[in-house]
């Protein structure tokens, strides 16, 4: 045993995700929940408050996404190790989370039987993935990476953020508040997304972001 709990910190946008998670990691003398947090500003604030060991973090959050704050966080407290918790498809952000600098992305419909296997192995060091997304890595590297599962894949982790959000329904401004950009910006993450999908308006933009959305949602 350490010689205290591991402190972990939990960000999401959903309270009661932040509650269901808590209660199985309580469960455990040897991990300790230290703070919760509803968005990356909010999550920077508690890092420096409780110097976690453990991040649990969304995709989705109040302001900017999961893979800012891990970018964030590998950039300015590289000893804290995060493990990625989301219901997104991990086919299209387990990978992005790895190379934005977590050690792990779990879904969470089998939070409730390997959370805690999922926090031990991170907090080692160790990188965990679910058996099916670790055999999808093994084969694309074997493959080179050449080939592309979904139209997704070719855009940056900002242009996915951008497309999420247009799938939700959020008009170029609104996008620009919610990333604090500039409306320019938000556009012209448009343009390049409607290129790279081969999309010719914005309606479709928005029609095939809706759909992708509820898609990757399960």
């Amino acid at each position: 045993m350490p010689d205290r709990p591991s402190k972990i910190l939990l960000v999401d946008d959903h309270p009661i995700v932040r509650q269901g998670l808590r209660e199985i990691i309580s469960r455990e003398p040897d991990l300790c929940v230290c703070g919760e947090a509803g968005s990356v500003a909010e999550a920077m604030k508690c890092i420096g408050e409780i110097e976690p060991d453990l991040i649990i973090a969304d995709i989705s959050l109040n302001d900017v996404g999961g893979l800012e704050l891990v970018k964030q966080v590998k950039a300015t407290r590289e000893n804290v190790k995060m493990l990625v918790a989301s219901m997104y498809d991990e086919g299209i952000y387990a990978e992005r989370a790895l190379h934005a600098g977590a050690l792990g992305y779990i879904s969470k419909d089998e939070a409730t039987d390997h959370l805690i296997g999922a926090i031990r192995q991170v907090l080692l060091g160790k990188v965990y993935l679910s058996e099916e997304m670790t055999e999808m890595v093994l084969e694309r590297a074997r493959k080179g990476n050449q080939v592309q599962s979904s139209p997704t894949e070719s855009l940056t982790d900002r242009e996915i953020e951008v497309f999420e959000l247009f799938g939700q329904g959020l008009t170029s401004k609104q996008i620009a508040e919610r990333l604090h950009r500039s409306v320019k910006t938000i556009e012209s993450h448009r343009e390049s997304i409607k290129s790279k999908m081969s999309i010719e308006s914005s309606t479709e933009l928005t029609h095939r972001a809706t759909l992708w959305l509820h898609e990757s949602r399960g």
